[in-house]
């Protein structure tokens, strides 16, 4: 069967049937039969595809046995993908179990972007670091939290899995300009620490691109994917003021609408979906089955170690055998309501929450681990990244989130509590915007804040989900999204916003902003507000005056990037029991894992970074190629054939 015959990854199935008995063809019923009466066959011949009724098949083989694996990988999110294809890679027979359709977990809703210090894209455009300046940032940003360890390990392999992922896989990076997110702060820098995923085409997935998780709805347009940094954005911000901008436009747009009528969505990936199709392309290549719509249950325990899991498919509950180890990579729990309700302060008080995470991230694997004994770590300052958001009316009653990442940030717009008055300095980052917001509504019932500008920031940079002009903001102001007043008096009254504070506020705003000053919040003072400002804005990129009504205001509520609260895990990603001993077989990965940043967001890419860091980690602790501290190396595995 010359190379295509390897060592059988347990759970696929054989998709040529003719190498094996011969030529027949068959219904998908009997080949489900085949694979029930037939595990010796039981042999995967092409790896490419385990979708549709193939997939069917192989979790139909599961009904009523107890498969085998080396390591289950439970989700399908970067840190969960990048311990799959780490742990294949060095040998090691994985599964991931991923509960919903698709694959690609809230990775597949973000930026795409790696907090990764020392990274080598940053040494070969001459930058430096030091590995002292990083430990004294992050001890500064996670306070009490700061664990030496931990970061150690971070940077030790946080480089080398970058590099291992470059070279053995799908996967690839480009630096970016992104500073710190506190540059000015000991130990921060300019440029240099964050990379991010390089554009895909997703028809490079073949079938499995039906199972990409698809973009964050309400950040694309017509389906189409952007970015915060991407220069998409500057064309069609200059779409009308600008051949160039405008050509550029056209023929993008050219491209998508045909890719929409031959796919039914964009094939040019960026950001997060980027990562997701890289990564679920390695591991498939790598012969790592990603069975979607699998519900893991529980943790199976045995004699003090964890040894599998239960899971339910297609209504049935099976065993699943872990003989090394279980990664949790769940997504955390930004949707669990109850968890929410005790360790989010503003929805301890009754406030309102929106999360444009996924839906399925309830906390599935944390509450797991706790059964297994694990630790959950409630004691961060911030329980999550925290994210200005606004509830966008899409019809058929259902209500979009948007994340605003971009427009805080232009010139234009300032943000006001339904006090009239300013708060905060709108370019810092989302996180601190977040902090921010729910200091100036302390002792309030709804943790709120009203975005405003006026008719030509709006039709220059668009606002939240309405797009600048040509397109029209009418359907936004008929659903309510937007508010619109002729005068800021009446665009006070129109929001329930203080008329007179309202008033006095801009008034104040503009004496510095027609200077390009804020004297009140000095806006516009870091490299980081000047990052994702308008560069040709003078003189400040982040400042510029409300003058000309109408006048505009969105209203924004508190919502989250993701989870920082977690199980506690040691710098090999192991997860700790009460008394800070690791539980045997169990590890954690990304936001399962309780932030190594302590609740605090020092730079782009800090969730990322470390999912796949620690999800690389855990991988080869589990495969004993790194083994901890007072441990040696695991006996070598046998001699198998691994996809490359």
């Amino acid at each position: 069967m010359d190379r295509a015959l390897r060592r059988p990854c347990p759970g696929m199935v054989v998709r040529n049937w003719r190498t094996t008995i011969g030529s027949i063809r068959l219904r998908g019923s009997d080949y489900i039969d085949i694979a029930l009466r037939m595990p010796d066959f039981l042999t995967i011949i092409e790896t490419r595809t385990i979708s549709g009724w193939e997939n069917h098949a192989m979790r139909a083989a599961e009904r009523g046995h107890t498969r085998a694996y080396d390591v289950l990988v439970i989700g399908s999110g970067a840190g969960g993908l990048a311990a799959a294809v780490t742990a294949r890679k060095a040998g090691l027979d994985v599964a991931v179990l991923e509960k919903e359709p698709w694959f690609g977990g809230t990775t597949a809703f973000s930026g795409g972007i790696l907090w990764v210090p020392g990274n080598a894209h940053a040494a070969r455009n001459g930058i430096e670091d030091d590995k002292a300046a990083v430990h004294a940032y992050l001890k500064q940003e996670a306070g009490n939290h700061y664990r030496a360890d931990v970061v150690d390990a971070y940077l030790e392999n946080g480089p080398a899995m970058l590099d291992f992922f470059e070279r053995e896989t799908e996967v690839s990076f480009l630096p970016t300009l992104y500073p710190d997110y506190h540059p000015d702060a000991p130990g921060g820098v300019l440029v240099g620490r964050s990379v991010a995923a390089e554009a895909y085409d997703g028809r490079r997935l073949g079938r499995e691109f039906k199972r990409l998780r698809p973009p964050l709805e309400t950040i694309t347009f017509m389906g189409m994917m952007f970015n915060s940094a991407n220069t998409d954005l500057k064309h069609f911000f200059n779409f009308t003021r600008s051949a160039t901008s405008a050509a550029y436009v056209a023929r993008r747009l050219a491209t998508h609408l045909g890719h929409m009528a031959r796919y039914g969505r964009g094939v040019q990936l960026t950001s997060g979906n980027a990562l997701a199709a890289r990564l679920a392309r390695s591991a498939l290549d790598a012969g790592v089955p990603i069975l979607t719509e699998v519900d893991v249950q529980s943790l199976v325990v045995e004699e003090g170690r964890v040894r599998g899991v239960t899971a339910r498919i297609e209504g049935e509950t099976v065993r699943l055998e872990a003989r090394r180890a279980v990664v949790l990579a769940t997504g955390g729990f930004a949707h669990e309501a109850a968890r929410l309700a005790k360790v989010y302060p503003h929805v301890a008080r009754g406030g309102a929450h929106l999360s444009p995470v996924p839906e399925g991230n309830v906390g599935d694997g944390i509450r797991m681990a706790e059964r297994a004994g694990a630790r959950f770590e409630a004691g961060y300052s911030s329980a999550a990244a925290w994210m200005p958001v606004s509830a966008v009316p899409l019809g058929g009653g259902k209500t979009g989130v948007f994340p605003h990442l971009v427009d805080r940030y232009k010139p234009g717009f300032i943000m006001v509590t339904r006090h009239g008055r300013r708060f905060t300095n709108e370019s810092n980052s989302y996180h601190d915007v977040g902090l921010a917001m729910q200091k100036a509504c302390e002792g309030e019932a709804e943790t709120a804040a009203w975005l405003i500008c006026d008719r030509r920031t709006i039709a220059k940079y668009g606002m939240g989900y309405a797009k600048p002009a040509p397109l029209p903001l009418t359907p936004h102001l008929r659903s309510g999204y937007l508010k619109r007043g002729r005068t800021l008096r009446e665009l006070g009254v129109a929001t329930g916003i203080d008329p007179d504070a309202l008033e006095a506020t801009v008034a104040r705003f503009n004496e510095g902003a027609e200077r390009g000053e804020d004297p009140e919040f000095g806006r516009g003072s870091t490299a980081f507000n000047r990052y994702l400002g308008d560069a040709e804005h003078r003189p400040n990129p982040c400042v510029g005056p409300i003058r000309s009504g109408p006048f505009y205001a969105l209203k924004l509520i508190m919502g989250d990037l993701g989870t920082f609260d977690g199980v506690v895990t040691d710098a090999q990603a192991r997860v700790l029991d009460a008394s800070g001993r690791p539980i045997p077989g169990l590890y954690a990965v990304g936001n399962d894992a309780a932030s190594m940043m302590g609740g605090a967001y020092p730079g782009a890419g800090i969730t990322l970074g470390p999912a796949m860091t620690f999800g690389y980690v855990a991988a080869r602790h589990i495969a004993g190629l790194d083994p901890g501290p007072g441990e040696t190396v695991a006996t070598p595995l046998p001699d198998r054939e691994v996809a490359q």
